[in-house]
């Protein structure tokens, strides 16, 4: 098994991309960011400080937008790159592209971090009911893809975002 902390250091441009998803969500929500790390060496690698959000929604917003920000960043940049022949006077660089694709994409799964501030926010006293049936199975499908990366199904994910991207949208001819 490769440690966590190795694994986000070969994949950092994911866990960048991660808390800037984390904090454009902030910023739609007009929440008052206080600090911003996109990277460190420790745990967790990235974090963003903010004031607590008015809403439950908000909270929810915020805690699922890597979902959303990684998994189509991610796309977008491997994708065309992925499975195509290349003529090109430094291959390298497509290879480079397909890596920050996969990088950015596997990080796109919510932490245990971001579960636990839904579920605060979910269950804070005067939350809509509609909050508590959205969020609390979207924190165990967090929880769930948690222990998933115990058998790496971040990295699964992130290369099948990068596959199925080249495949059904940019119909690149894949031979794997």
């Amino acid at each position: 098994m490769i440690p966590a902390f190795i694994v986000s250091i070969l994949t950092f441009p994911g866990v960048i991309v991660h808390e800037m998803a984390h904090l454009m969500m902030c910023r739609i929500v007009g929440l008052k960011v206080h600090k911003v790390c996109y990277f460190r060496f420790g745990n967790p690698a990235g974090y963003v400080i903010h004031d607590t959000p008015s809403s439950a929604w908000a909270s929810i917003l915020i805690g699922i937008g890597p979902l959303f920000v990684n998994t189509i960043s991610g796309a977008l940049l491997g994708g065309p790159f992925f499975g195509r022949k290349i003529i090109a006077s430094n291959p390298v660089t497509i290879y480079v592209i397909i890596w920050l694709g996969i990088s950015i994409a596997m990080h796109s799964f919510p932490s245990t971090g971001d579960a636990k501030a839904i579920w605060t926010a979910v269950w804070s006293r005067g939350a809509p009911f509609l909050t508590k049936v959205v969020g609390t199975p979207l924190v165990a499908l967090i929880w769930l893809g948690a222990l998933g990366s115990i058998i790496y199904l971040d990295i699964i994910y992130g290369f099948g975002v990068v596959y199925i991207t080249a495949k059904y949208i940019f119909g690149a001819p894949l031979k794997l």
